[in-house]
């Protein structure tokens, strides 16, 4: 890993931008976000580009926005299908691509005017396969923003390592949005049809199949967290246990079959800790599958339980994550109690006093 203090990708004369970026763009029943998302694509000041837009059978009027749009500029492509959900979409696009390079925007989401002509730019001067941003978190009432003027370059599997262990302070992430991709890369890779959470698996094989990823520590993409009816904020529901919880299975397996028992203990631990995390949320839910959601995922944390030693013995664990399993294993009667004492009362103690010591 090397730290590229101040770096800045170099600017991309129009002249030179021979190289085609396809844009994949999925898009269902956002009407009210569409334009907004695609004409930041459209106002890239890297202009080769084909905007592939896949209106996932909506029912609103996404379709009749995306075809008005694709009138007005050549390089947009509509194509309308039959709902089956996001990673079919994606699939299809990747599918109709041309480019060198392929890159995905949510269709609810914009992008910063210059993100590919940076991306595009580092990645080429990095000799790079993946080029990865940052992104903001857009709510609705204010915007996190945690760039920082450098750039990271990953030799190797160290950009699979870091979004393994899910550090904090590179932004990684699942997500395909935040990163252009070789072409190359993607062979034999695609996002599981009919799947929730479907990029937990792609972001894991693109960045296995990578030799060297460029990270630039500034925010370029700009993601809607608090959206209305989007998947993301669903919490825990049905296909926790379908789609989510059986792509970390699959993802612990993959890492394991390549070689690298270490990351899939490293990655069994921070799924073990989510179990523990779905259990308190679900706790907190008024809805009608409560019960049944809280013994499907106690079940599941037993299931698991002749593997938590090894994962809870990795280098990233903290030994305090062990013994709440520990006590969930005894009594989930007990932990939740536990977690209610921390949430009301510690966590608010402890905010209090660096409040107090910072003054």
């Amino acid at each position: 890993m090397k730290v590229l203090e101040k770096y800045l990708p170099p600017l991309i004369n129009t002249g030179d931008q021979s190289d085609l970026i396809s844009v994949i763009v999925a898009a269902y029943n956002i009407a009210d976000y569409i334009e907004r998302g695609i004409n930041s694509i459209r106002n890239q000041t890297y202009h080769n580009l084909e905007i592939i837009v896949v209106d996932d059978g909506s029912t609103d009027d996404t379709g009749i926005l995306c075809d008005r749009i694709a009138s007005e500029d050549s390089r947009v492509q509509v194509i309308h299908k039959e709902n089956s959900g996001p990673a079919e979409a994606r699939n299809v696009g990747v599918a109709r691509a041309k480019g060198s390079y392929i890159g995905f925007v949510d269709g609810d989401d914009w992008i910063d005017p210059d993100m590919y002509e940076k991306m595009l730019s580092a990645l080429k001067d990095q000799h790079a396969d993946i080029a990865i941003c940052r992104y903001r978190r857009v709510y609705k009432d204010h915007t996190e923003d945690q760039s920082v003027d450098r750039a990271i370059l990953f030799e190797g599997q160290e950009a699979l390592q870091y979004y393994v262990q899910e550090t904090k302070e590179y932004d990684i992430q699942n997500a395909a949005w935040n990163k252009l991709y070789r072409r190359e890369i993607l062979t034999n890779i695609a996002f599981p049809v009919g799947k929730w959470y479907e990029d937990i698996m792609f972001a894991t094989m693109a960045l296995s199949h990578a030799q060297r990823c460029i990270y630039l520590d500034m925010a370029c993409y700009n993601y809607i967290i608090d959206r209305e009816g989007s998947i993301m904020n669903t919490q825990v529901n049905p296909r926790t246990f379908t789609d989510q919880i059986p792509a970390y299975y699959e993802k612990t397996e993959f890492l394991r079959k390549m070689g690298r028992q270490d990351l899939a203990d490293i990655h069994d631990y921070f799924f073990y800790k989510r179990l523990l995390l779905f259990y308190s949320r679900v706790e907190k839910m008024d809805i009608p599958d409560r019960d049944k959601f809280l013994k499907r995922l106690a079940q599941i944390i037993r299931d698991n339980r002749e593997h938590y030693a090894r994962a809870y013995s990795c280098p990233v664990a903290d030994s305090r994550d062990y013994k709440k399993m520990k006590l969930f294993l005894k009594s989930p009667a007990r932990y939740s109690r536990r977690i209610r004492w921390e949430e009301q009362v510690v966590i608010p103690l402890k905010v209090k006093v660096k409040g107090i010591l910072r003054r």
